[in-house]
């Protein structure tokens, strides 16, 4: 029978740099005849190889180089056209999602496994069996943090989005995103890998911690949402803090006046008005605000109003400088986006920031000081929080005069 390693590794694990695919070593030891059998060629060695490295790098929290650092070297260790080719095969399998299933389903079915333990012999069998397990170990545990590190900005939209008004939400272009329960997929869909695939990996193998291995399910969304709220909060200060120090006083300021003060309240509520219109002002002035306007969207409306013979940005139009950074609307036009206007992301969180500004007007003039309007100016409090988290995230993309990209990133 056909033996596609050398004697000397007969009875030794798959062995080679930790870092790479235990799929592809195993691979390359292989006779080219054995592997074409196997339908292992260059492409999806390297395709593996390069997966199961970037993965290993992104999750190795024991470097201190910074995560853009550790994917540049890996990406050194590979030759240009590897690169290319290994990109080349992910993609061809994620677009054709059919053949990708196929090609899944034939790997996992009976047949191949067969056929494979015929060629290889049971030792080498046990080694490729234990390379595809090892390896899917990594890609799902990367899959996983993948995925709960979106919860953070899935919990900042919901809480946005939950300070507009109805008729706010109609005013948007496409409503029914806000039908869109973000933070309840994420935690089935974690739920559902954890069960179907995580439980049948070798995790033991990978960097998983404690946390990694227990599965989030909807009957605990309550306390994950207020764990994860913290993040938020947290992110949101330490974005601010590069903008002015000063407006992360103003978030505290307006928390400790909630918590300790008897006109808690209105004194809350004028500070939060204070930092939204101070964060619109030390971005952009109005002047710039206009130029901003007249170049990027000059048809949209309601973004300009006259006072005194003189032309004026309104709130909206100062919001939307903002989230864009001051930078340029335009993109390109797809099925969902005719690349008019402003996009939806960006429209959403401005229209959040003026709603949560007129609510907080309303709570300065007409303070009863009741519990249920406490519990509505903390609801209003992560709204901006999340609307900022957003806002500040995505324009990384940009820079601000006097700030670099460098200087903006978390």
């Amino acid at each position: 029978m056909a033996r596609g390693w050398s004697e000397a590794n007969m009875q030794d694990p798959v062995v080679g740099d930790e870092r790479r695919s235990r799929i592809a070593e195993f691979a390359r030891h292989l006779d080219p005849e054995i592997r074409a059998a196997l339908h292992f060629d260059d492409a999806a060695v390297i395709g593996a190889d390069l997966l199961v490295s970037l993965c290993r790098a992104l999750m190795d929290t024991d470097s201190s180089q910074p995560w853009q650092d550790r994917l540049e070297a890996i990406f050194d260790e590979f030759d240009i056209a590897e690169v290319e080719t290994g990109i080349d095969y992910a993609l061809s399998k994620i677009q054709n999602k059919d053949q990708a299933i196929s090609w899944l389903n034939s790997f996992k079915g009976t047949n191949y496994q067969l056929f494979a333990l015929r060629l290889l012999g049971a030792a080498d069998f046990r080694r490729l069996v234990g390379a595809v397990k090892e390896d899917s170990a990594v890609v799902a545990l990367a899959a996983r943090r993948g995925l709960r590190a979106l919860m953070p900005f899935a919990v900042a939209w919901s809480d946005a989005v939950s300070n507009m008004t109805e008729n706010q939400r109609k005013a948007v272009l496409q409503p029914d995103i806000f039908s869109l329960e973000l933070v309840q997929l994420i935690v089935r869909a974690d739920e559902a890998f954890g069960e179907k695939i995580i439980s049948t990996l070798p995790m033991q193998l990978t960097v998983a911690t404690a946390d990694d291995l227990v599965g989030w399910r909807p009957d605990d969304l309550t306390q994950i949402v207020n764990s994860i709220r913290g993040r938020v909060v947290e992110s949101s200060a330490k974005r601010l803090e590069r903008e002015n120090s000063q407006l992360v006083r103003k978030i505290r300021g307006a928390k400790d006046a909630l918590t300790h003060s008897e006109d808690g309240i209105s004194q809350a509520a004028n500070s939060l008005i204070e930092l939204i219109d101070r964060i619109m002002r030390e971005a952009f002035s109005k002047e710039e605000v206009l130029v901003w306007i007249e170049t990027n969207l000059p048809d949209e409306p309601l973004l300009t109003h006259e006072k005194d013979g003189n032309v004026l940005p309104t709130k909206r139009a100062e919001a939307l400088c903002f989230v864009y950074r001051g930078g340029p609307t335009a993109r390109e036009a797809n099925e969902h986006d005719d690349g008019q206007g402003p996009s939806l992301i960006h429209d959403v969180l401005a229209r959040v920031v003026v709603a949560t500004r007129t609510s907080l007007q309303k709570f300065k003039h007409d303070d009863k000081g009741t519990q249920e309007e406490k519990d509505r100016l903390f609801s209003l409090l992560s709204g901006l929080e999340g609307a900022l988290l957003l806002g500040l995230s995505i324009s990384q993309i940009g820079t601000t005069p006097g700030h670099s990209h460098d200087e903006l990133e978390s």
